[in-house]
């Protein structure tokens, strides 16, 4: 009965409420260009009408070789009743962790959830999926994990493979990769397969994506390698709250030294953040600006990118232009104090090439008298040198 509802008349049923709504569909918005596609409609209210009025999707969520990492993020959502909200915008149909049936009560559940929504449901796949021994390191119901996997997908609209071990591989395909672990897209064809990367993803990633799909009847934009676009198209690097340390050229050399201690930028670290791509630095979990490693203290690994992570060691960096600030910056180490002679000449020139008012000041000192750096301290400032 409650399939047949919109999302608006269910979450009504349920007793959510219309701010709790709403609350949802303004970070939809924060959290992808979802919201302005919707037949020009920019505002939340209208976003929100938009979205309740769409019949609940149904969503069939398997797990293969995980650690239910990406689960625990769905629900874990710390805002005002976003978890539940979820959980009520999509029809779970089928979740073997949150599901209240086992064994063959669960298998009975899931058949039945195929069929009865059979070519419109959208298939969530946690897990990388082990191929070694024919499937055989991991099953489901007495059968191949990898079995059950197609004939579902076969029935399903889209699959997204959410997390990075159902979109590459993740932890179970580090080498030597005993079970021959691969993400969904390697094993699944002739249907959309968006990857959700991270470990684990933003939730509001995955429900963006859902949402987008059956309000809309399409998938949002999607990179190269299947990830979508409002999501991954950037860099951490871009957007990092330790940017402005990492243009100066001021690193932390060791956990725990001055510049961790002052938030420098941890690139020297190992920080993968340059070449990750991801919305991590924009999109906080949780609603909490620092619930992720950079924002805790600790170098990106590129959970995201499926030649960084496991691939380059937790502590090597990665090759990037420009590491450090060109010599023409001014010097990261920089203080009030007296200004030196030189100073004085560069300043009085400045002047002079406007108006010549300050000419005064730098007449008696030799025009060819070298220039020293002007750092408030130039006893230990060479000519010409970094501070750095």
């Amino acid at each position: 009965m409650s399939k047949q509802l919109s999302i608006a008349e269910h979450l009504q049923a349920s007793g959510v409420s219309r701010r709790s709504f709403l609350q949802l569909c303004s970070t939809l918005m924060a959290t992808a260009p979802f919201g302005l596609a919707l037949t020009g409609k920019k505002s939340v209210l209208q976003i929100a009408d938009a979205i309740g009025k769409t019949k609940r999707p149904s969503v069939i969520w398997l797990h293969f070789q995980d650690c239910t990492g990406c689960t625990e993020t769905l629900l874990r959502t710390s805002a005002p009743d976003v978890a539940h909200l979820i959980l009520d915008v999509i029809s779970l149909d089928y979740h073997e962790t949150i599901m209240a049936a086992s064994g063959a009560q669960a298998e009975a559940a899931l058949h039945k959830a195929v069929q009865e929504n059979a070519g419109k449901f959208v298939l969530v796949c946690e897990g990388s999926i082990p191929t070694g021994r024919d499937g055989l390191y991991y099953e489901m119901g007495g059968r191949p994990g990898i079995q059950v996997l197609k004939e579902v997908a076969a029935q399903s609209a889209a699959v997204i493979a959410i997390g990075s071990c159902a979109s590459w591989g993740g932890v179970p395909s580090a080498d030597p990769n005993p079970t021959g672990a691969v993400g969904v897209d390697s094993v699944i064809s002739g249907k959309p397969v968006i990857n959700l990367p991270g470990c684990p993803p933003n939730p509001y990633n995955l429900l963006a994506v859902v949402l987008e799909y059956v309000t809309m009847g399409k998938l949002p934009a999607l990179d190269e390698v299947g990830r979508p676009k409002f999501a991954y198209e950037r860099v951490i690097h871009e957007n990092c709250p330790r940017r402005a340390h990492f243009d100066a050229g001021r690193f932390a050399n060791a956990f725990g030294d001055e510049g961790h201690r002052k938030g420098w930028c941890l690139y020297k670290l190992g920080c993968k953040g340059p070449v990750t791509h991801a919305s991590c630095s924009t999109r906080p979990f949780n609603e909490l600006p620092n619930c992720w490693p950079i924002g805790a203290g600790i170098p990106c690994v590129g959970c995201t990118e499926k030649n960084v992570v496991w691939k380059i060691g937790t502590f090597q960096t990665v090759p990037i232009h420009f590491p450090t600030p060109p010599d023409t910056y001014p010097p990261v180490y920089s203080s009030i104090g007296k200004v030196s002679m030189g100073g004085a000449v560069l300043v009085g020139a400045v002047a002079g090439a406007i108006g010549g008012a300050a000419l005064m000041g730098a007449k008696r000192i030799p025009a060819s008298e070298p220039v020293p750096a002007t750092t408030g301290e130039p006893e230990a400032q060479k000519p010409g040198s970094s501070s750095r």
